[in-house]
């Protein structure tokens, strides 16, 4: 049996999310849906392709993974299903999918987006093909095979031999920072030398365990399980309380 995950900006309040999971119903009652969020901030790209990346992987081989968010493409109106990693993409061509593969997916396919022209562009164009997909029905024959896409970049870590230069990527439900620096990045840049983690006006030299680690109150550094540097404050908003919002700059020193 098919499973899709659906995650979207549609919110809570409307009855979007509805809509979209009626139209499943109707087109194949036997496949599974499991929401992922509708609490993505609207238009959000960046927010969408951290939740989404943080999570698609812990599904079985074969989901499908509906995206409505910004649904409406930019700056056209365009739609896309994809293959990456074993997994099944559907979503506008508004630059998530490039980012979400660091790049271009294995492959790729324009949806056609019919005759008419639709105000609901995931219930009426994407959910039919991420059913299609779920139904285990190939995926070339959504449409022809592309490789021209919007596209948006991550940015890079900045790596020198005694500092890597990072930044906040996301921010989540609790005010923790989660930034781009890698476990990896930190351990084959570092040596095993000692090091100081700098953000705001403040310095971290350790890596804890958990947040739950450090007094509550006081800044602390964890690896998620993505292996991503996030920054906390033990049952405190790190955001608030540092000043440190999307895009503000991370610094790991190395002495020696």
């Amino acid at each position: 049996m098919g499973l899709i995950t659906f995650l979207s900006d549609f919110g809570y309040r409307d009855h979007y999310v509805a809509a979209v999971r009626a139209r499943i119903l109707q087109l194949a009652p036997e496949v599974a849906v499991i929401d992922l969020t509708h609490g993505i901030e609207p238009f959000n790209i960046a927010h969408a392709t951290h939740v989404l990346g943080a999570v698609y992987a812990d599904f079985p081989a074969g989901t499908v993974h509906l995206v409505g968010v910004n649904d409406l493409g930019a700056p056209h109106a365009a739609w896309l299903a994809a293959r990456f990693q074993g997994h099944y993409f559907v979503a506008a061509d508004n630059g998530l999918l490039p980012l979400l593969c660091d790049g271009l997916p294995e492959e790729l396919v324009t949806l056609s987006a019919g005759q008419q022209p639709t105000s609901s562009p995931t219930r009426d164009l994407l959910v039919p093909a991420a059913v299609h997909l779920a139904q285990g029905r190939p995926l070339a024959e959504l449409g022809p095979p592309t490789t021209d896409t919007y596209q948006l970049l991550n940015r890079q870590l900045r790596l020198q031999d005694n500092r890597i230069t990072g930044h906040v990527v996301h921010i989540d439900h609790y005010g923790n920072l989660i930034t781009d620096i890698s476990r990896s990045a930190l351990e084959v840049l570092g040596r095993d030398r000692p090091y100081a983690i700098h953000f705001a006006r403040e310095t971290v030299r350790t890596i804890a365990p958990h947040f739950q680690a450090a007094d509550p109150g006081e800044a602390v550094c964890i690896f998620n399980s993505q292996d991503r540097l996030c920054i906390g404050i033990n049952q405190g908003n790190a955001s608030e309380l540092l000043g440190l919002h999307f895009d503000s700059q991370v610094d790991i020193r190395f002495v020696g």
